[in-house]
């Protein structure tokens, strides 16, 4: 940043910071703790659609490389689309495999971005659920590099448990580097991994 930039009160973005992804498993811990909530075993990487060879060539590279994983319980990774046009490439694993869906979650946005499309990248989330059936997705904003928790109401509705975010905020304070603007807490209704 110049001097020109600090006089006129221009701030670079946050950029991405992929590393922080894997501090989701120790928040997973005090998650647990604080709230009763434990990994559901699906994450997902939403990216805005782009037309051409070059990003399908991107995107069958990163789902070879993910499918690939003999580990792997369950269907192999696969890309769906939402009502609202954006391709999400959805992970499962089992539940007590956290750390190896953050590291497809990883491999996703990193092959992504070294592919150049970086700018298409939206968010990652990772989905977890309560004994009661409550559903929390903790959601990574690429382009802020934060995260914030997202609680559908259990009702079907497009409504937030505004409450349950607030208590997964204040819980997970400590343990990952949350987006304080709440205008930007957006709601992924429908999302595949959730």
């Amino acid at each position: 940043m110049g001097l020109l930039d600090i006089l006129l009160g221009r701030t670079k973005p946050v950029g991405a910071d992929l590393d922080r992804l894997f501090a989701l498993p120790s928040a997973a811990v005090t998650l647990e703790a604080a709230a009763g909530f434990t990994p559901t075993g699906q994450g997902a990487v939403c990216f805005a659609t782009v037309e051409g060879a070059a990003f399908e060539q991107s995107h069958r590279e990163v789902q070879a490389l993910l499918d690939a994983d003999t580990d792997r319980d369950g269907p192999p990774v696969e890309l769906r689309q939402d009502d609202y046009g954006y391709s999400w490439l959805v992970s499962r694993r089992s539940p007590d495999q956290l750390s190896a869906l953050v590291n497809d979650l990883h491999a996703v946005n990193s092959q992504l971005e070294v592919n150049g499309f970086g700018p298409q990248l939206l968010c990652s989330l990772a989905g977890f659920e309560d004994l009661g059936g409550r559903r929390l997705a903790l959601v990574y904003l690429y382009k802020r590099g934060t995260f914030y928790p997202f609680a559908p109401l259990p009702d079907g509705t497009q409504r937030r448990d505004n409450p349950l975010e607030l208590q997964v905020r204040a819980a997970l304070s400590g343990d990952l580097r949350l987006e304080p603007d709440l205008s930007r807490w957006f709601p992924v209704w429908g999302a595949p991994g959730l």
